[in-house]
């Protein structure tokens, strides 16, 4: 894998940020390549715009990276949207055989790292043609865990960003 650098995707929330990864070869991060890719494909644009808003809206502003929001745990990622009817507060969730994936890491319930994914097309990510932006994810998500456990990487809670060991916001792993 090659070298790449933590981005704040969207850091307007009212309870979340949102990062995501850039591969120093490429021009665009990786979760800006999953939504370039859908919104030109017609059969996607419901589910993709759906996606977007329990990211921005269910997440984002009104419940953080709330554990039941993360339910579809697959090895280091969580595929987005969660799984199952849930039910937080006023809200319900559910999205029964919704086509779109995308990989996420939660950090803390502030921060949360997305990633590709792309459409579920067979019964596991293994035979479907997610399995190579999933192992991508988890790849990614490997290495930004094992820079939080060596220190490399900090937790600002107050201000819901990740610093670099020398306290800048620029984090290249």
């Amino acid at each position: 894998m090659n070298i790449f650098e933590l981005k704040i995707w969207n850091d307007e929330r009212l309870r979340c940020t949102f990062y995501t990864v850039q591969n120093d070869s490429e021009d665009i991060n990786e979760t800006d390549k999953f939504l370039l890719k859908y919104e030109k494909e017609f059969e996607f644009i419901e589910d993709l715009q759906s996606l977007l808003s329990f990211i921005i809206y269910s997440i984002g502003d009104e419940h953080g990276a709330n554990d039941a929001l993360f339910n579809r745990h697959e090895n280091e990622v969580t595929g987005l949207p969660s799984k199952g009817k849930i039910s937080l507060g006023e809200f319900t969730y559910h999205y029964p055989n919704f086509s779109l994936r995308l990989y996420a890491l939660k950090i803390s319930d502030e921060i949360v790292i997305l990633f590709n994914g792309g459409t579920k097309d067979g019964p596991t990510n293994q035979t479907s043609s997610l399995n190579i932006k999933w192992l991508d994810a988890c790849n990614y998500a490997r290495r930004i865990l094992e820079a939080l456990k060596n220190k490399e990487i900090h937790i600002d809670k107050r201000n819901r960003r990740l610093i670099n060991y020398d306290g800048s916001g620029e984090i290249i792993l």
